[in-house]
């Protein structure tokens, strides 16, 4: 049987159409492995948000071509979606966007028959698009619950839009047997995906369906929480705040990104919304939420940029103390409005005082989230464990807290047994930086 492996780079959507891949591969004669080394077929799934985005899969593709010679190699993801009609690599044995991934199979075919395909599909048909996947990337009793597509938000910086095409959600019936169908499998934390929840269902019913749809998944019956990713602050709907009061299966954790708090900066980039605004957000979600998790991010560097804006963002992540921030460097992506606003030689200059910036600013928000750590310690919550510290009897999860792959983990003692994706009650014992030290009750 032939063997195909992917290297799935990029955020969690991309870890989706990754599954999704893998899924057509398996019904098209192919075995998935983990070693590249053993595979016929190797799949770069790309990124190309950003610049170092970009750099990251050039070079994933340069040394798979490098170490597997033999293997044949396929370019896939936003990367070819963006430039797939332009390049010419031959590193690459075929390039294939992300638009339509019900063409893979196809593409599979001409690759192994030495066609060199370069396919940049249109949008399907939304009733032809694939609902269920039969291969999983995600640690043991977790999953990605991918709940729309693309982004009609205008960020002036963004080239999401562009890879990614305007708003396309899910149908809401679609959406919910896909979560019945990961429940039956045994998925116990379902991570609801999109570039901007609060959107779900405004370009198929008119309006914002995602409390409607929190409520339909967290009626279902099993064993299983939803944890949400990325809610833009502009389209944040506050009638979600009472349900995640109400249902103890959908977790207390917001991932906001704010991306500034300068209000010219702001206007430049295309956001609607203001420190003020953003702070009264977070206000909001306290008071009825008291535990509630906030992360957010933050872009420095964007056009405009100085020493009076970054005060001010630093202002901002003092008094909204947020629980986890991330933040990047403002990349200068061709086909955006940003892209004009400076040249090439004013941006790499500022570039340099942006991560400066960064550096300054990250020492900050590590110190609030160290602080805000504490509040775990001597509480019990669940934890689900994510594997074995060998030779020990530590175990490392994650409690509501922590996000997969972005936030800390917990670090557990158990004398008895534990297996990855097992769910158990632990007490937190103390705060470690970032990690939390615990015992499993």
């Amino acid at each position: 049987m032939r063997k195909i492996y992917v290297e799935s780079l990029g955020c969690a959507k991309n870890q989706v159409d990754s599954e999704i891949l893998l899924t057509y591969a398996s019904e098209n004669g192919y075995e998935m492995t983990s070693d590249p080394a053993e595979a016929d077929v190797i799949v770069v799934n790309t990124c190309a948000f950003i610049e170092d985005a970009k750099k990251e899969s050039i070079d994933t593709v340069l040394s798979m071509r490098e170490n597997h010679p033999k293997a044949k190699i396929i370019l896939s993801g936003c990367l070819a979606q963006r430039y797939g009609s332009e390049m010419d690599f031959e590193e690459a044995d075929a390039i294939f966007g992300n638009h339509d991934l019900s063409l893979f199979p196809e593409i599979l075919r001409e690759t192994e028959s030495n066609e060199r395909p370069v396919e940049v599909p249109e949008y399907p048909d939304p009733d032809s698009e694939r609902d269920q996947r039969s291969i999983l990337l995600s640690r043991a009793a977790t999953a990605y619950l991918k709940i729309s597509e693309g982004c009609n938000h205008c960020c002036s910086y963004c080239a999401i839009p562009i890879i990614r095409g305007p708003l396309r959600s899910r149908p809401f019936e679609r959406v919910v047997s896909e979560a019945k169908r990961l429940i039956a499998e045994g998925v116990y934390e379902i991570s609801v995906i999109a570039q901007d929840l609060g959107a779900y269902g405004t370009d198929l019913y008119g309006k914002s369906r995602f409390t409607e749809l929190m409520d339909a998944l967290s009626s279902l019956d099993g064993d299983f929480v939803l944890r949400m990713l990325y809610i833009h602050p502009d389209t944040f709907p506050m009638d979600l705040l009472p349900l995640v009061r109400e249902r103890e299966k959908i977790l207390p954790y917001f991932d906001i990104p704010v991306q500034h708090a300068w209000p010219g900066i702001l206007r430049a980039m295309g956001r609607t919304g203001s420190r003020e605004i953003y702070l009264g957000l977070v206000d909001r979600i306290r008071e009825t939420l008291p535990d509630a998790v906030i992360r957010t991010t933050i872009m420095l560097g964007f056009p405009g940029e100085c020493d009076e804006s970054f005060a001010e963002v630093k202002r901002f992540i003092e008094e909204g103390r947020f629980d986890w921030m991330g933040s990047f460097t403002y990349s200068r992506e061709e086909d955006t409005p940003a892209y004009r606003m400076r040249g090439k030689r004013e941006h790499d200059k500022a570039h340099k005082l942006a991560v400066s910036y960064q550096k300054e600013l990250m020492e900050l928000q590590n110190e609030i989230s160290r602080d805000r750590m504490r509040r775990f310690v001597g509480n019990t919550y669940k934890a689900i464990i994510e594997e074995k510290i060998e030779g020990e009897e530590l175990y490392f999860g994650r409690i509501y807290a922590q996000a997969p792959d972005v936030d800390g983990l917990t670090v557990i003692s158990s004398s008895r047994e534990l297996k990855a994706g097992d769910v158990v009650s632990v007490r937190i014992l103390k705060s470690m930086d970032f990690d939390l030290d615990a015992v499993a009750l």
